[in-house]
């Protein structure tokens, strides 16, 4: 059987550490998180669950989550983000390929965003596929912050897992408003180096293709209010982040 690292990145996740933790902790033979200096009590809540524990300045979501995977002992890594859980059909999937030996090099989960206590599955929010449990030999995290992903060796095709990884992202609206406005002002740092004409062109049509496309081919419409939030603040988002990365650029 092989063994498995779960690897997590956290600052100031006390109030969903410790889910996070429990629902990984049958099948985890050892856990790490790597904080960045919180300063509520996650690093105690991790602790008293049995994960090892470093702390160092955060160096942006790909970096950081790549040292949490290189101060992990198995070849095998699933990541998870702190407010990420796993459903129960989930944690028996991985269960049964651990038991039975990993026998792919990379595997695929869907992934259900939740506001509040409502699951998504409109405004293209769902099933929102990741690779999440992958031999680190053959793959590292990679993307462009704040959107990072898990980028495997030409030509690994990765298998789909059942059941979903249930990702508790937004408490409320307003916190789902905030987390946009904090990815545009990442995402338009990475950007302001692309040339004038890429930036404007983005600026121009990008928002309004992910708008009708989240509205109304991903059928946010179907989720009242909330979906109209939802797709426009995704749509907003899109916006900002060229806009700064514009206005960066011409600073």
């Amino acid at each position: 059987m092989h063994k498995l690292s779960v690897a997590i990145i956290t600052f100031n996740e006390e109030s969903c550490i410790e889910a996070c933790l429990d629902s990984v902790a049958s099948i985890a033979d050892e856990i790490i998180v790597v904080d960045s200096f919180s300063s509520d009590k996650t690093v105690q809540l991790a602790n008293s669950k049995g994960a090892k524990v470093f702390q160092q300045k955060f160096a942006g979501y790909t970096q950081q989550k790549q040292d949490a995977v290189n101060l992990c002992s198995n070849d095998y890594i699933l990541a998870l983000d702190a407010d990420e859980q796993l459903s129960a059909e989930l944690l028996a999937s991985i269960q049964s390929i651990k038991t039975n030996g990993f026998k792919e090099a990379a595997y695929l989960v869907n992934r259900l965003n939740f506001v509040g206590n409502r699951a998504v599955k409109t405004c293209g929010w769902y099933p929102d596929k990741k690779i999440r449990l992958w031999d680190r030999k053959k793959g590292a995290w990679g993307g462009q912050n704040p959107h990072d992903k898990v980028v495997m060796q030409h030509g690994i095709q990765a298998k789909q897992l059942h059941g979903d990884l249930l990702h508790f992202t937004y408490p409320t609206v307003e916190d789902m408003i905030k987390q946009a406005d904090k990815f545009a002002r990442v995402a338009a740092n990475e950007l302001k180096h692309k040339n004038n004409f890429y930036l404007l062109l983005k600026l121009v049509f990008s928002a309004h293709i992910r708008f009708l496309k989240s509205y109304f081919i991903k059928r946010g419409f179907t989720e009242g209010k909330l979906g109209w939030l939802i797709c426009f603040h995704q749509t907003r988002e899109v916006l900002l982040k060229y806009f700064l990365a514009l206005k960066y650029k011409w600073s």
